[in-house]
């Protein structure tokens, strides 16, 4: 088996537990995180998250502070790898940074995009579901 610079096997289990950084306010609300959280980067095609659940909070939140860079981390939102695999996505290690992974296979038809965008809000919605409540940093 492959093991990762942060130790980590390289095949992300599904019963691995995905934090999914919120940076910006639009994608949740104190009930629920929302589908636009999810939605992949066009640049990329892939939604960026990192293989750590919600404890321990300190980890999760300098995990979280590392991805969001200059922008304000707002909290996270997790899920387990099997409802990305469930939603017919895939996850992928992406290394470096450490326990980083990328959420793959989203839906791309470049000859209709109202389609495109149907389908990847499809998956984005099982996803943000199975999310629940975010966890919400405090400052």
């Amino acid at each position: 088996m492959v093991t990762l610079p942060s130790g980590l096997p390289e095949q992300v289990a599904e019963d691995e537990d995905l934090a999914r950084f919120l940076v910006q306010s639009s994608q949740y609300n104190t009930l629920m995180v929302k589908p636009a959280a999810f939605l992949p980067n066009p640049r990329d095609r892939t939604t960026s998250v990192s293989r750590h659940g919600a404890n321990p909070l300190d980890r999760l939140w300098a995990l979280g502070a590392a991805a969001a860079g200059a922008r304000t981390l707002h909290g996270a939102a997790i899920i387990r790898a099997k409802v990305v695999t469930d939603a017919e996505l895939a996850v992928a290690a992406d290394e470096p940074p450490l326990r980083h992974a990328v959420i793959r296979d989203w839906p791309w038809i470049d000859s209709d995009p109202e389609l495109q965008k149907a389908q990847q809000k499809e998956r984005a919605i099982k996803l943000a579901s199975a999310a629940g409540a975010p966890l919400l940093r405090h400052p």
